[in-house]
Formats: C-alpha cells, sequence, structure tokens
C-alpha cells in the first residue's frame, strides 16, 4: 500500500487539479492506496473543497488540524494517520508534479531504500529563492552529514518504518528531511521536473524561510552556539587590544588625539552591544525550544479525521 501525504494551507485554487491528477496517477499503479489530505488550519475554502472531495474518491483522507502549525507539523500529523508501506509527500501547489510518483516508487523497491529524496531539475522559482536553496543545501548537508544534493524539496518517500519512528520521536520544531536521516540508513535522490505553482501564493515567505532555517539548525546541530563561543573569545581579545592600543596612543600623542576619536570609540561601542543583543537573541532561541520541549506541548493537534462518505472521528 502507498501513501500520499499532502499538507493544505489556504489552497483552493489547486486542490481540484491536483486530487484530479494524483486519482490518475495512482490509479494507475494498481495497487491499493490513500490519499492523505491535511489541512492546515486554512481560511479559505480549501477544506470545505476537500470534504466535498470526499464523495467522489474513497482513498481520500482528510485530516483537520485545529489551527495553522506550519508545513512540517502538518507532515508528522499526516504521517500519524498513514498506513501505507510507503509513504510519499508532496506539495498541493503543483510545483512537484505528481506523475514523478511511481518513479520514486520504483526506485525505493529496486533498491530496497529506506528514504527517496530528489532533486528538482530546471527549477521555475525566482533567483532568490534559488539562491536560498542553494545556501540551505549547503548548511543542511554540513549539518547531517549527508550528501544529498535538494533538501528542499517536498517530494520524497520514506518507508514506514522510518515514519513510525519521526512521529515517536515527537519532537517539537522540525525539519522532517533531515529527521529521516536520522532514522535511515539506506538513502538517495532521484532528478524531478519541476513547475510553476499553478495558482495561488506562495506559503513561504522570507520570514517562514528564515524561521525554518533556525529550526533545522536548532534541532540538529549547536553551531550558532559555538560561533557565539569563538566570536565572543575573538572580540574579546579584540577588544583588549584595541583598549591597550588607545592607552598607548593616549600616553604618546596626548590628550587632544583622543578627544578627536571620540564618535570611533562610540562607532565601536555601538558595534560591540549589538554583538551582545544579537548573541542574547540565539540564546533566547535555544532557551524558548528548550521551553517547549520541556512543556511537552503537541505539535500538532488533530480536530477531526475525515474518511470515505464524510464520516469524521475526532
Amino acid at each position: 500500500m502507498i501513501s500520499v501525504v499532502i499538507p493544505i494551507h489556504n489552497e483552493e485554487a489547486n486542490i481540484p487539479l491536483l486530487l484530479a491528477r494524483l486519482k490518475s496517477v495512482m490509479d494507475a499503479l494498481e495497487r491499493p492506496y490513500e490519499i492523505v489530505c491535511v489541512d492546515d488550519g486554512s481560511t479559505d475554502r480549501s477544506l470545505e473543497m476537500l470534504l466535498q472531495a470526499l464523495r467522489e474518491n474513497p482513498n481520500l483522507k482528510v485530516v483537520e488540524l485545529t489551527r495553522n502549525y506550519g508545513q512540517h507539523p502538518a507532515v508528522m500529523a499526516g504521517f500519524s494517520q498513514s498506513k501505507g508501506e510507503i509513504v510519499i509527500t508532496i506539495d498541493a501547489d503543483l510545483q512537484n508534479p505528481p506523475e514523478e510518483i511511481p518513479r520514486l516508487v520504483k526506485t525505493m523497491e529496486e533498491g530496497n531504500y529506506e528514504v527517496v529524496g530528489t532533486v528538482r531539475r530546471a527549477r521555475k522559482d525566482s533567483y532568490f529563492r534559488v539562491l536560498a536553496s542553494k545556501a540551505i543545501n549547503i548548511l543542511t548537508r554540513r549539518i547531517t552529514g549527508i550528501k544529498m544534493s535538494d533538501w528542499g524539496c517536498m517530494l520524497r518517500a520514506y518507508r514506514q518504518s522510518v515514519v513510525e519512528k519521526m512521529v515517536a520521536y515527537a519532537e517539537q520544531a522540525t525539519f522532517v528531511p533531515a529527521l529521516a536521516t536520522v532514522f535511515a540508513k539506506r538513502i538517495t535522490e532521484i532528478e524531478v521536473a519541476h513547475e510553476e505553482r499553478h495558482g495561488g501564493k506562495t506559503n513561504y515567505p522570507l520570514r517562514k524561510l528564515i524561521n525554518l532555517q533556525f529550526d533545522l539548525v536548532s534541532s540538529f546541530s549547536n553551531l550558532p552556539l559555538k560561533v557565539l563561543l569563538y566570536g565572543g573569545i575573538i572580540m574579546s581579545f579584540l577588544g583588549f587590544a584595541f583598549g591597550l592600543t588607545l592607552i598607548i596612543a593616549r600616553l604618546y600623542f596626548g590628550a587632544a588625539w583622543a578627544v578627536q576619536g571620540v564618535f570611533t570609540l562610540f562607532a565601536l561601542l555601538f558595534f560591540f552591544i549589538g554583538m551582545q543583543f544579537f548573541a542574547l537573541g540565539v540564546l533566547g532561541e535555544y532557551l524558548d525550544r528548550i521551553y517547549r520541549e520541556v512543556r511537552k506541548r503537541p505539535s500538532f493537534v488533530i480536530q477531526k479525521v475525515y474518511q470515505a462518505k464524510g464520516e469524521g472521528r475526532p
């Protein structure tokens, strides 16, 4: 059996074509399947359209969350309801063509892989987004130690054994593709096509991309803390050297020289104060994540799971 998990947030413009293309692809595979759509607190007609689609597609399952938790918690919610031996994740914006799913399934079964990632070929995104993606990919490879080329593509395949471990782990802020590498040994990736967004607008503005990147770093690395540690040591040394230089110059050139350098001193003071606030901000982010982990509040709450004939269960 194959499960297809789709996080959905305000995608009413894409849902009809998405489900139609998915049904065509999955029917052609001639094997049991389910499509698990997770409504991540949509404020448009997305949930209503998904519930209407239940009447026509008995393989559809709709998971309604209590509010908007974000893409990766929504994927984890879909994982918790998936039953397939192979679980496929895909975005709802149709930038990842559903027609590539059979290739992921074939690759996984022929190579007995636990995770099959994808590399977007001839990307249709803006130059800024492609550049940011490259930077994220480089950082993710350094953090995880896994030599995969494209971590940002959501079109991926996972074994149910890996999915169950990710759900059981119940991490508050996580990055699903990277988390899977903790529990999987046999990993590969293939090239897939990439298309323009079919409709609507992206759910990943710059602010969310930055938050996602910090989730990745803080969940899998203590790199920022090390940067602060060594940066603090270097700045302390530079501050001491600069202070010693000022004292010597004051004695050598006299009081007039010291007065003339007052604005330079203010500039350096503001720089070091700014660096201190930056350090406190990074430490605060880590403390916030520790607080959330200790509090044990769930990363998502399922309101209802709707299955065939629109029947729901809490």
